[in-house]
């Protein structure tokens, strides 16, 4: 293979003249490319599987924790729901072209916003076959070119989504360069895509946080990222109890290495004695590993849960995105020592309330500063498909530009449009 710097340019510059054809490309041109990879997808689903056992006994044997082996697996169900996120994508209303605030001016010209792609889009991604399908989709639907740089632990499962992907690009006439899957794992290849200000307009990272730290600290091309995911569940004096334990289980037990896994449990003293011990049992049960504050471990322990599943927090712990079977647990006052908390110690990424109480539920929305706020609801819903975006390019914990799932819109911008008729300034 040529060398890395040479290969990376050749690809930008493939990627920044097929942006321009996908640009034009109509709605119905990329709908048909995206049912044609999802039609793929389906028709080889034991080839992707087998590539991504080949993948993860790889992984296994490299000493890979949990975490990570967890994002790099393919089941039946996640190879169809990246089957079904592209068919979502197609049914998803074109952002490109579309004009919003028109208006007229006292001058007779009338003044607008068009919605345009971003050019070409550079993601950069650990484990999580499934991203290659979903940003292919995504990107191709805003009318978008992407250069996909997956994980090497990921690199036989990536290859083989992005031959589905290239056979849907072929089927609609739309040129194969338009989704670029990099085949080196050198890691100089990262360092070249994040600084290729000619051809690249900006960098998705989805990884851990090491990964998006050195993409933010050394990018030369703009970065939509999250650095973590610290999630609270906030378990209020007003709540009902039942939902609450619900809710909880699901959200710190379901999956343990997403980034909208709940890390840090927040419990209202007026029902923390009431709360915590079934709270306390049922995670016990579920192999999670407390780490509480003296209240909450006087609680737990009072309840009998066994000592190797409550131990004694420590700072770090609130700060914590663990990504296995671990939990901070705290009591705090009220609503107002919850949303200090979390402001303080969170991630900006996603934080929920259990509460009965409207008023309280309101105030938590309004307050609490982070891209995805929740009312009785697993913090495991801050999805792009459960959003209802298709899929999702990423949960961005930025201000600027796109905050939360990353869909269709996320992936554009606007540029200002005017409409005349000869219309001249005076």
């Amino acid at each position: 293979m040529m060398d890395v710097k040479q290969y990376m340019h050749t690809l930008g510059r493939q990627a920044r003249d097929a942006s321009r054809a996908i640009a034009r490309a109509d709605t119905r041109q990329k709908n048909r490319a995206l049912l044609a990879m999802a039609a793929a997808i389906r028709r080889d689903a034991a080839k992707l599987l087998a590539a991504n056992a080949r993948d993860m006994e790889r992984a296994r044997a490299a000493g890979y924790d949990s975490a990570l082996l967890d994002r790099l697996q393919l089941t039946e169900k996640t190879v169809a729901g990246m089957a079904e996120g592209l068919e979502q994508i197609a049914t998803l209303p074109d952002p490109v072209g579309e004009i919003s605030d028109l208006k007229y001016r006292p001058s007779g010209i009338q003044v607008g916003k068009m919605r345009v792609p971003l050019g070409v889009i550079g993601i950069i991604y650990e484990a999580r076959p499934n991203v290659t399908a979903d940003a292919a989709g995504l990107c191709l639907k805003s009318g978008n070119a992407a250069i996909l740089r997956g994980g090497s632990e990921a690199l036989e499962s990536n290859q083989a989504v992005a031959a589905c992907v290239r056979e849907g690009l072929e089927v609609a006439g739309l040129p194969a360069a338009a989704v670029q899957v990099v085949e080196t794992t050198d890691r100089a290849a990262v360092g070249e895509l994040i600084t290729m200000k000619d051809y690249v307009d900006v960098i998705v990272p989805r990884g851990g946080k090491g990964l998006i730290e050195r993409i933010t600290g050394e990018a030369r091309v703009p970065v939509i990222k999250h650095l973590h995911g610290n999630c609270h569940v906030y378990v209020d004096d007003r709540a009902d109890l039942a939902k609450a334990l619900k809710i909880v289980e699901n959200a710190k037990t379901q999956r343990y290495g997403t980034c909208n896994t709940t890390e840090s449990l927040l419990v209202a003293r007026g029902v923390a004695a009431a709360a915590l011990p079934d709270l306390g049992r049922m995670l016990a049960g579920k192999g999670v590993e407390m780490r509480g504050c003296a209240e909450a471990l006087a609680i737990l322990q009072g309840a009998g849960i066994a000592a190797d599943r409550v131990k004694a927090a420590v700072e770090s712990d609130w700060t914590e995105e663990y990504l296995g079977p671990f939990i901070a647990v705290k009591v705090v006052d009220d609503l107002d020592a919850a949303i200090v908390h979390i402001n303080t110690y969170g991630s900006q990424h996603t934080d929920a309330i259990v509460t009965e109480d409207y008023g309280r539920a309101r105030r938590f929305l309004r307050e609490v500063d982070s891209a995805s706020v929740m009312v009785n609801a697993s913090t495991r819903f801050a999805d792009g498909f459960e959003y209802g975006l298709g899929a999702e390019i990423g949960i961005s914990t930025d201000k600027i530009h796109a905050r939360g799932p990353v869909g269709l819109e996320g992936l554009t911008s606007q540029k200002w449009v005017v409409l005349g008729d000869g219309h001249v300034r005076a």
